[in-house]
């Protein structure tokens, strides 16, 4: 049974550190003891790995970062592309893959989510250093676009929207966007992804009008 927790940022306005997303961490990772955590997507790992230790030992969970022996397999935000690099050089794709459909619990934040899609296209990040393919984990049949903003009608900028940047990447590719706000989870169970969490989703089809989510509906 696959299952994955695929969340839009560790830390929503109001909140702690995984704070807002506790419950569904919990309940991934019920009967679990011990959860690897890789810490890729940021420059500096030991700093990054001690900060999810803290936090998730006061939940009750041993954090490692063995991925071959792992219980539950947690990958962190930070930057997508160095996070994907890392993943190739470390020949860690197949692995967690494998793992991963095997029965052992994902989980994802931000960079981490970005990485459990069919690629990375939809990511938010800049391309700071360059990974041998944009194909990630394939975890899902669909993209995410973590941290989704909507646009702001009193502001004066020009740029273009979160919107406007998933319409393009759906007028080159026949995908599905999960424009994920902050504070939004997708809980996903054998192929089914349910919305958990504070807020609701934007989902883009190519072709099709931009639809909302509502938390706890199914994509």
């Amino acid at each position: 049974m696959t299952r994955l927790l695929l969340i839009s940022s560790s830390i929503v306005h109001g909140y702690g550190f995984l704070d807002h997303s506790e419950p569904e961490i919990r309940r991934i990772l019920e009967g679990r003891t011990r959860v690897s955590f890789l810490p890729y997507a940021q420059h500096d790992h030991e700093a990054y790995i001690a900060l999810v230790r803290e936090r998730l030992g006061r939940m009750g969970f041993e954090v490692d970062t063995d991925v071959a022996n792992a219980e539950a397999i947690f990958i962190g935000g930070g930057n997508t592309f160095r996070l994907l690099k890392a993943l190739y050089d470390r020949n860690l794709l197949d692995l967690i893959r494998s793992r991963v459909r095997g029965g052992v619990p994902y989980i994802g934040s931000s960079a981490g989510t970005n990485v459990a899609c069919p690629t990375i296209r939809t990511t938010n990040d800049m391309p700071i250093v360059y990974p041998p393919s944009f194909d990630a984990l394939a975890l899902v049949g669909f993209q995410i676009n973590p941290h989704y903003l909507d646009p702001d009608a009193d502001s004066t900028h020009q740029g273009e929207t979160r919107e406007q940047r998933i319409l393009e990447f759906l007028e080159e590719n026949d995908a599905t966007v999960v424009g994920l706000r902050e504070g939004s989870m997708l809980r996903v169970e054998d192929g089914v992804a349910t919305l958990v969490g504070l807020q609701p989703a934007r989902v883009f089809r190519r072709g099709r009008d931009p639809e909302e989510v509502d938390v706890e509906r199914t994509l």
